[in-house]
Protein backbone atom coordinates (compact mmCIF):
# COMPACT_ATOMS: atom_id res chain seq x y z
CA UNK A 1 0.00 0.00 0.00
CA UNK A 2 1.23 3.67 -1.12
CA UNK A 3 2.08 6.21 1.61
CA UNK A 4 -0.94 8.02 -0.59
CA UNK A 5 -3.29 5.31 0.36
CA UNK A 6 -2.29 5.15 3.88
CA UNK A 7 -2.77 8.81 4.81
CA UNK A 8 -6.30 8.88 3.14
CA UNK A 9 -7.43 5.44 5.03
CA UNK A 10 -6.07 6.99 8.19
CA UNK A 11 -8.11 10.64 7.46
CA UNK A 12 -11.77 8.35 6.76
CA UNK A 13 -10.93 6.35 10.22
CA UNK A 14 -10.47 9.64 11.66
CA UNK A 15 -13.65 11.19 10.25
CA UNK A 16 -15.37 7.78 11.12
CA UNK A 17 -14.13 8.67 14.14
CA UNK A 18 -15.19 11.51 14.81
CA UNK A 19 -18.68 11.03 13.25
CA UNK A 20 -19.34 8.43 15.77
CA UNK A 21 -17.75 10.76 19.30
CA UNK A 22 -20.40 13.34 18.04
CA UNK A 23 -23.60 10.94 17.47
CA UNK A 24 -22.78 9.04 20.78
CA UNK A 25 -22.33 12.45 22.73
CA UNK A 26 -25.28 14.05 20.86
CA UNK A 27 -28.21 14.71 23.48
CA UNK A 28 -31.11 13.02 22.94
CA UNK A 29 -34.71 15.15 21.58
CA UNK A 30 -36.84 16.18 24.32
CA UNK A 31 -39.91 13.48 24.61
CA UNK A 32 -43.48 15.77 24.77
CA UNK A 33 -45.72 12.68 24.38
CA UNK A 34 -48.62 13.52 26.45
CA UNK A 35 -48.14 10.48 28.65
CA UNK A 36 -49.85 11.68 32.07
CA UNK A 37 -48.12 8.42 33.51
CA UNK A 38 -47.07 9.02 37.33
CA UNK A 39 -43.40 6.72 36.19
CA UNK A 40 -42.82 9.34 33.46
CA UNK A 41 -40.14 11.87 34.34
CA UNK A 42 -40.47 13.64 30.28
CA UNK A 43 -42.04 16.82 30.04
CA UNK A 44 -46.02 16.04 30.27
CA UNK A 45 -45.57 13.09 32.98
CA UNK A 46 -47.13 13.48 35.88
CA UNK A 47 -44.25 12.08 38.41
CA UNK A 48 -43.87 15.39 40.72
CA UNK A 49 -47.67 15.91 40.81
CA UNK A 50 -48.28 12.61 42.16
CA UNK A 51 -45.20 12.64 44.34
CA UNK A 52 -46.38 15.58 46.01
CA UNK A 53 -50.20 14.22 46.29
CA UNK A 54 -48.87 11.34 48.26
CA UNK A 55 -46.80 13.50 50.74
CA UNK A 56 -50.21 14.89 51.94
CA UNK A 57 -52.87 12.15 51.27
CA UNK A 58 -53.32 8.58 50.82
CA UNK A 59 -53.27 7.50 47.09
CA UNK A 60 -54.50 3.90 46.34
CA UNK A 61 -53.47 3.46 42.45
CA UNK A 62 -56.46 1.84 40.73
CA UNK A 63 -55.27 -0.08 37.48
CA UNK A 64 -58.40 -1.84 36.26
CA UNK A 65 -61.64 0.47 34.62
CA UNK A 66 -63.82 2.16 36.55
CA UNK A 67 -66.67 -0.64 35.94
CA UNK A 68 -64.54 -3.19 37.84
CA UNK A 69 -63.05 -1.36 40.56
CA UNK A 70 -66.72 -0.01 41.28
CA UNK A 71 -68.39 -3.13 42.05
CA UNK A 72 -67.18 -2.68 45.61
CA UNK A 73 -69.48 -0.69 46.68
CA UNK A 74 -68.18 -0.31 49.90
CA UNK A 75 -65.21 1.77 48.88
CA UNK A 76 -65.09 5.63 49.57
CA UNK A 77 -63.52 8.67 48.65
CA UNK A 78 -61.91 10.48 45.63
CA UNK A 79 -61.64 9.36 42.18
CA UNK A 80 -58.83 10.75 40.57
CA UNK A 81 -58.85 10.65 36.71
CA UNK A 82 -56.09 12.44 34.72
CA UNK A 83 -55.17 11.89 31.03
CA UNK A 84 -55.53 13.90 27.94
CA UNK A 85 -58.80 12.51 27.44
CA UNK A 86 -61.46 10.61 29.68
CA UNK A 87 -63.88 8.38 27.47
CA UNK A 88 -65.99 6.98 30.14
CA UNK A 89 -68.76 4.47 28.72
CA UNK A 90 -72.21 4.15 29.07
CA UNK A 91 -71.79 1.04 31.80
CA UNK A 92 -69.32 2.89 33.33
CA UNK A 93 -71.15 5.96 33.73
CA UNK A 94 -73.83 4.73 35.42
CA UNK A 95 -71.44 3.10 38.32
CA UNK A 96 -69.81 5.82 38.61
CA UNK A 97 -72.93 8.31 38.91
CA UNK A 98 -74.24 6.06 41.35
CA UNK A 99 -71.06 6.37 43.51
CA UNK A 100 -70.76 9.79 43.30
CA UNK A 101 -74.58 9.94 44.34
CA UNK A 102 -73.43 8.73 47.35
CA UNK A 103 -71.24 10.96 48.50
CA UNK A 104 -67.78 10.68 46.91
CA UNK A 105 -66.10 12.72 44.40
CA UNK A 106 -64.89 12.14 41.19
CA UNK A 107 -62.21 14.16 39.74
CA UNK A 108 -62.09 14.50 36.36
CA UNK A 109 -59.13 16.32 34.69
CA UNK A 110 -58.69 16.25 30.95
CA UNK A 111 -58.70 18.22 27.38
CA UNK A 112 -61.53 15.31 26.53
CA UNK A 113 -64.48 14.47 28.82
CA UNK A 114 -66.93 12.05 27.65
CA UNK A 115 -70.19 13.43 25.78
CA UNK A 116 -72.70 11.41 28.17
CA UNK A 117 -71.15 12.78 31.30
CA UNK A 118 -71.16 16.35 29.80
CA UNK A 119 -74.67 15.85 29.18
CA UNK A 120 -75.82 14.59 32.21
CA UNK A 121 -74.13 17.05 33.89
CA UNK A 122 -75.56 19.64 31.19
CA UNK A 123 -72.27 20.89 30.82
CA UNK A 124 -71.16 21.95 27.18
CA UNK A 125 -67.54 22.89 26.24
CA UNK A 126 -65.23 24.63 23.73
CA UNK A 127 -61.86 25.58 22.47
CA UNK A 128 -60.49 29.28 22.82
CA UNK A 129 -57.51 30.02 20.32
CA UNK A 130 -55.68 33.10 19.94
CA UNK A 131 -56.47 35.02 16.36
CA UNK A 132 -54.49 37.85 16.67
CA UNK A 133 -51.12 35.24 17.14
CA UNK A 134 -49.47 32.48 15.91
CA UNK A 135 -49.16 31.02 19.56
CA UNK A 136 -51.46 30.10 21.97
CA UNK A 137 -49.97 30.10 25.33
CA UNK A 138 -52.72 29.06 28.25
CA UNK A 139 -52.79 30.56 31.71
CA UNK A 140 -54.64 29.62 34.61
CA UNK A 141 -56.00 31.12 37.99
CA UNK A 142 -58.71 30.61 40.56
CA UNK A 143 -62.04 32.31 40.82
CA UNK A 144 -61.87 31.89 44.44
CA UNK A 145 -60.16 35.78 45.93
CA UNK A 146 -58.25 33.57 48.46
CA UNK A 147 -56.62 32.00 46.25
CA UNK A 148 -56.46 33.61 43.16
CA UNK A 149 -52.58 35.39 42.27
CA UNK A 150 -52.03 37.98 40.70
CA UNK A 151 -49.94 36.74 38.11
CA UNK A 152 -51.85 34.19 35.98
CA UNK A 153 -49.93 30.28 35.86
CA UNK A 154 -49.09 29.94 32.62
CA UNK A 155 -48.24 26.49 30.51
CA UNK A 156 -45.05 28.21 27.89
CA UNK A 157 -46.00 25.84 25.36
CA UNK A 158 -48.18 26.75 22.60
CA UNK A 159 -51.07 24.45 23.57
CA UNK A 160 -55.13 25.04 22.41
CA UNK A 161 -57.28 26.23 25.60
CA UNK A 162 -60.17 23.52 26.30
CA UNK A 163 -62.45 25.36 28.64
CA UNK A 164 -66.93 25.04 29.74
CA UNK A 165 -68.65 27.87 27.99
CA UNK A 166 -71.99 26.42 29.68
CA UNK A 167 -73.16 25.97 33.01
CA UNK A 168 -76.33 24.85 34.97
CA UNK A 169 -76.95 27.49 37.22
CA UNK A 170 -77.08 26.43 40.67
CA UNK A 171 -75.83 22.81 40.64
CA UNK A 172 -72.35 24.22 38.80
CA UNK A 173 -69.79 26.33 40.50
CA UNK A 174 -67.12 27.79 38.52
CA UNK A 175 -63.75 26.78 40.55
CA UNK A 176 -61.08 28.17 37.90
CA UNK A 177 -60.45 30.45 35.02
CA UNK A 178 -58.43 30.47 32.09
CA UNK A 179 -56.97 32.93 29.43
CA UNK A 180 -54.89 32.57 26.32
CA UNK A 181 -51.52 35.07 26.51
CA UNK A 182 -51.60 38.42 24.47
CA UNK A 183 -55.16 37.60 23.62
CA UNK A 184 -57.42 40.70 23.46
CA UNK A 185 -60.97 38.94 22.39
CA UNK A 186 -63.79 40.19 24.45
CA UNK A 187 -64.30 36.38 24.85
CA UNK A 188 -60.86 36.44 26.85
CA UNK A 189 -61.96 37.02 29.66
CA UNK A 190 -62.71 34.28 32.48
CA UNK A 191 -63.01 31.55 30.93
CA UNK A 192 -64.24 28.05 32.88
CA UNK A 193 -61.55 25.68 32.89
CA UNK A 194 -62.15 24.04 36.68
CA UNK A 195 -65.78 23.92 37.94
CA UNK A 196 -67.51 21.79 40.70
CA UNK A 197 -70.73 20.09 39.36
CA UNK A 198 -73.03 18.90 42.87
CA UNK A 199 -75.09 14.90 41.93
CA UNK A 200 -77.07 14.08 44.73
CA UNK A 201 -74.67 14.07 47.68
CA UNK A 202 -71.62 14.14 46.05
CA UNK A 203 -69.81 15.72 43.52
CA UNK A 204 -67.82 16.57 40.28
CA UNK A 205 -64.97 18.33 39.90
CA UNK A 206 -64.03 18.98 36.01
CA UNK A 207 -61.07 20.45 35.00
CA UNK A 208 -60.56 21.00 31.40
CA UNK A 209 -56.25 21.60 31.31
CA UNK A 210 -54.43 18.46 32.44
CA UNK A 211 -51.74 20.03 31.29
CA UNK A 212 -51.24 22.32 34.35
CA UNK A 213 -50.28 19.20 36.57
CA UNK A 214 -46.98 18.00 34.00
CA UNK A 215 -43.73 18.11 35.25
CA UNK A 216 -43.13 20.47 32.57
CA UNK A 217 -45.64 22.92 34.18
CA UNK A 218 -44.98 22.20 37.87
CA UNK A 219 -41.36 22.75 37.50
CA UNK A 220 -41.78 26.02 35.74
CA UNK A 221 -41.09 29.08 38.19
CA UNK A 222 -43.79 29.20 40.25
CA UNK A 223 -46.44 27.43 39.12
CA UNK A 224 -46.68 24.28 41.94
CA UNK A 225 -48.50 26.96 43.93
CA UNK A 226 -51.68 26.07 41.41
CA UNK A 227 -51.12 22.37 42.19
CA UNK A 228 -50.79 23.18 46.22
CA UNK A 229 -54.16 25.23 45.47
CA UNK A 230 -56.11 23.03 43.42
CA UNK A 231 -55.66 20.03 46.19
CA UNK A 232 -57.17 22.47 48.52
CA UNK A 233 -60.95 21.63 46.82
CA UNK A 234 -60.23 17.62 47.58
CA UNK A 235 -60.75 16.17 50.92
CA UNK A 236 -57.29 14.98 52.06
CA UNK A 237 -58.14 13.27 54.70
CA UNK A 238 -60.16 10.81 52.25
CA UNK A 239 -58.39 8.15 50.44
CA UNK A 240 -57.64 9.36 46.46
CA UNK A 241 -58.54 6.17 44.34
CA UNK A 242 -55.82 7.38 41.30
CA UNK A 243 -57.12 6.08 37.98
CA UNK A 244 -54.26 4.21 35.76
CA UNK A 245 -56.47 2.69 33.29
CA UNK A 246 -57.35 6.21 31.15
CA UNK A 247 -53.81 6.73 30.29
CA UNK A 248 -51.82 7.22 27.62
CA UNK A 249 -48.89 6.44 28.86
CA UNK A 250 -50.21 3.13 30.43
CA UNK A 251 -48.45 0.11 30.29
CA UNK A 252 -49.96 -2.20 28.42
CA UNK A 253 -49.19 -5.90 28.55
CA UNK A 254 -48.92 -8.06 24.96
CA UNK A 255 -47.07 -10.95 25.90
CA UNK A 256 -49.31 -14.04 26.78
CA UNK A 257 -48.00 -14.78 30.20
CA UNK A 258 -48.97 -11.80 31.39
CA UNK A 259 -52.94 -13.70 31.31
CA UNK A 260 -51.18 -17.20 32.66
CA UNK A 261 -49.15 -14.86 35.61
CA UNK A 262 -52.40 -13.11 36.38
CA UNK A 263 -54.42 -15.53 37.07
CA UNK A 264 -53.06 -18.04 40.11
CA UNK A 265 -54.43 -20.90 39.28
CA UNK A 266 -53.21 -20.48 35.31
CA UNK A 267 -49.94 -19.41 37.33
CA UNK A 268 -49.16 -22.53 39.17
CA UNK A 269 -50.27 -24.91 36.56
CA UNK A 270 -47.48 -22.64 34.31
CA UNK A 271 -44.91 -23.84 37.33
CA UNK A 272 -46.15 -27.24 37.25
CA UNK A 273 -45.84 -27.38 33.77
CA UNK A 274 -41.81 -26.35 33.80
CA UNK A 275 -40.46 -28.50 36.78
CA UNK A 276 -41.97 -31.45 35.02
CA UNK A 277 -40.46 -30.42 31.97
CA UNK A 278 -37.05 -29.74 33.74
CA UNK A 279 -37.06 -33.15 35.90
CA UNK A 280 -38.09 -35.19 32.47
CA UNK A 281 -35.01 -33.37 30.65
CA UNK A 282 -33.11 -34.50 33.97
CA UNK A 283 -33.91 -37.76 34.20
CA UNK A 284 -35.32 -39.32 30.37
CA UNK A 285 -33.51 -36.83 28.62
CA UNK A 286 -30.31 -38.67 28.12
CA UNK A 287 -29.59 -39.64 24.32
CA UNK A 288 -30.52 -43.67 24.28
CA UNK A 289 -29.38 -45.61 21.65
CA UNK A 290 -29.79 -49.68 20.52
CA UNK A 291 -27.45 -52.01 22.05
CA UNK A 292 -23.78 -52.25 20.18
CA UNK A 293 -23.55 -56.33 18.77
CA UNK A 294 -20.75 -57.97 19.85
CA UNK A 295 -18.43 -59.18 16.82
CA UNK A 296 -15.83 -61.57 16.83
CA UNK A 297 -11.96 -60.39 16.27
CA UNK A 298 -10.72 -62.22 12.76
CA UNK A 299 -9.17 -65.29 13.24
CA UNK A 300 -5.43 -65.34 12.92
CA UNK A 301 -5.54 -67.72 9.83
CA UNK A 302 -1.45 -67.27 9.36
CA UNK A 303 -1.29 -69.06 13.10
CA UNK A 304 -3.52 -71.96 11.83
CA UNK A 305 -2.20 -72.67 8.32
CA UNK A 306 1.40 -72.63 10.20
CA UNK A 307 0.21 -74.79 12.64
CA UNK A 308 -1.41 -76.88 9.82
CA UNK A 309 1.67 -77.32 7.98
CA UNK A 310 4.30 -77.83 10.61
CA UNK A 311 1.54 -80.71 11.79
CA UNK A 312 1.87 -82.50 8.20
CA UNK A 313 5.85 -82.52 8.66
CA UNK A 314 5.51 -83.79 12.19
CA UNK A 315 3.48 -86.15 11.23
CA UNK A 316 5.64 -87.23 8.15
CA UNK A 317 8.22 -86.62 10.56
CA UNK A 318 10.64 -84.79 7.78
CA UNK A 319 12.67 -83.39 10.54
CA UNK A 320 15.49 -82.04 8.31
CA UNK A 321 12.50 -80.22 5.89
CA UNK A 322 11.15 -78.65 9.53
CA UNK A 323 15.03 -77.30 10.64
CA UNK A 324 14.89 -75.57 7.24
CA UNK A 325 12.10 -73.99 7.22
CA UNK A 326 13.16 -72.62 10.55
CA UNK A 327 16.41 -71.66 9.53
CA UNK A 328 15.08 -69.61 6.80
CA UNK A 329 12.34 -67.75 9.14
CA UNK A 330 15.22 -67.33 11.61
CA UNK A 331 17.32 -65.33 8.25
CA UNK A 332 13.97 -63.28 7.24
CA UNK A 333 13.95 -61.97 10.47
CA UNK A 334 16.89 -60.56 10.44
CA UNK A 335 16.65 -59.08 7.56
CA UNK A 336 13.60 -57.43 8.81
CA UNK A 337 15.22 -56.04 11.99
CA UNK A 338 18.82 -55.77 11.59
CA UNK A 339 19.01 -55.31 7.39
CA UNK A 340 21.47 -58.44 7.81
CA UNK A 341 21.73 -60.47 4.87
CA UNK A 342 23.25 -63.85 6.04
CA UNK A 343 23.77 -65.60 2.57
CA UNK A 344 25.25 -63.04 1.32
CA UNK A 345 26.99 -61.06 3.71
CA UNK A 346 30.24 -62.79 5.10
CA UNK A 347 30.45 -60.96 8.62
CA UNK A 348 26.95 -61.54 9.24
CA UNK A 349 28.39 -62.70 12.63
CA UNK A 350 30.01 -59.42 13.33
CA UNK A 351 27.14 -56.99 12.03
CA UNK A 352 24.78 -59.30 14.06
CA UNK A 353 27.56 -58.67 17.64
CA UNK A 354 27.43 -54.65 16.68
CA UNK A 355 24.12 -54.25 16.44
CA UNK A 356 22.85 -56.27 19.79
CA UNK A 357 23.72 -57.01 23.14
CA UNK A 358 25.15 -61.10 22.00
CA UNK A 359 28.02 -62.31 22.96
CA UNK A 360 29.83 -63.53 20.06
CA UNK A 361 30.18 -67.05 21.54
CA UNK A 362 26.53 -67.21 21.53
CA UNK A 363 26.39 -66.41 17.84
CA UNK A 364 28.86 -68.94 17.42
CA UNK A 365 27.07 -71.44 18.71
CA UNK A 366 23.84 -70.26 17.35
CA UNK A 367 25.03 -70.64 13.68
CA UNK A 368 27.59 -73.66 14.60
CA UNK A 369 24.48 -75.38 15.07
CA UNK A 370 22.49 -74.61 12.01
CA UNK A 371 25.40 -75.40 9.56
CA UNK A 372 25.66 -78.49 11.64
CA UNK A 373 21.86 -79.75 11.09
CA UNK A 374 22.50 -78.72 7.11
CA UNK A 375 25.21 -81.14 6.77
CA UNK A 376 24.13 -83.58 9.18
CA UNK A 377 22.82 -86.84 7.29
CA UNK A 378 20.01 -87.31 9.88
CA UNK A 379 17.95 -84.93 11.76
CA UNK A 380 16.09 -85.79 15.23
CA UNK A 381 13.70 -84.31 16.64
CA UNK A 382 15.64 -83.30 20.00
CA UNK A 383 18.21 -81.41 17.36
CA UNK A 384 15.45 -79.61 16.01
CA UNK A 385 13.96 -78.25 19.62
CA UNK A 386 17.48 -77.53 20.48
CA UNK A 387 17.85 -75.12 17.44
CA UNK A 388 14.43 -73.65 18.44
CA UNK A 389 15.76 -72.96 22.03
CA UNK A 390 18.74 -71.24 20.81
CA UNK A 391 16.64 -69.09 18.50
CA UNK A 392 13.85 -68.18 21.36
CA UNK A 393 17.62 -67.31 23.42
CA UNK A 394 18.76 -65.35 20.85
CA UNK A 395 15.92 -63.28 20.43
CA UNK A 396 15.55 -62.55 24.39
CA UNK A 397 18.87 -61.34 24.64
CA UNK A 398 18.85 -58.52 22.12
Amino acid sequence: MGRSYKIILGALLALLAMLIFLEANQKDPVNWYPSYSITDKIPQGTFVFYESLEKVAKVEQVNIPPFEFLEDTSTTGTYFFLNASVGIDAAELNKLLKWVEKGNTAVISASYISYPLLDTLKITNDQKIRKNGLENIPQYNFANKDLRSEKYYEFNRDHTLEYFDSLNGKQQKVLGIAKVKDDNSLQNDSLANFVESKFGEGRFLLHSSPQAFTNYFLLDGENFEYAEKFLAYLDLQETIYWDNHYKNGKIIHTSPLYILLSNRYFKWAYYFVIIATILFIFFEGKRKQKSIPVVDPLRNQTYDYTRTIAGMYLDQKDYRTIAQKIRDHFFIFLQKEFKINVKEQKNYRQLIEQQTKISSEEIDLLFDQIKALEVKPSVTKKDIEALNRLIIQFKKNM
